[in-house]
């Protein structure tokens, strides 16, 4: 069960991706850690982030998350970093290979699905994910009400019976 603060397993959430799950099928889960600089961790930690454009990309044998727009930290005056800057992942070498091949398939896409902390240092949850066209993201929503309006029913009928 999740503690005050977004807290689960000693991890405590900085922001979700709440439209990644809506826009694309989460093939695959992965966790990497952030190199970032001074001012932006202070941001993070005021929660000033967002992650609805971003995604990850492969360059060089390194990863780097682009499009993660980290809010300026208004008491670092002029050391604040661009907020737009391209940021790199922390992955092992083997890691980075085969998510690289497995993007080369085509179809696929790396895309954060949350920002956390996790014993002092950041981390951001990558998914790698295929995009879903419309009718999809339709009928995801149609499974979940009907999901939703059978727990609804089994609610009612087992306070009925109480």
């Amino acid at each position: 069960m999740a503690r005050k603060g977004g807290e689960e397993d000693g991890k405590r959430t900085i922001v979700r991706n709440r439209r990644a799950r809506h826009d694309y099928d989460v093939l695959e889960t992965l966790e990497a850690g952030i190199s970032l600089l001074g001012p932006e961790v202070k941001s993070l930690r005021a929660g000033t982030v967002d992650v609805a454009d971003a995604y990850a990309a492969i360059r060089r044998g390194e990863a780097f998350l682009l499009h993660l727009h980290i809010r300026p930290y208004p008491q670092a005056g002029r050391e604040n970093p661009d907020p737009m800057r391209e940021r790199r992942l922390l992955l092992h070498r083997r890691e980075i290979a085969r998510l690289e091949g497995r993007l080369s398939e085509g179809g696929t896409t790396l895309v954060p699905l949350s920002l956390y902390w996790k014993d002092g240092r950041c981390k951001v949850e990558l998914a790698l994910a295929r995009g879903r066209r419309k009718a999809d993201k339709r009928e995801a929503i149609r499974e979940r009400e009907e999901e939703r309006e059978v727990r609804r029913a089994l609610r009612a009928r087992r306070d009925r019976g109480a």
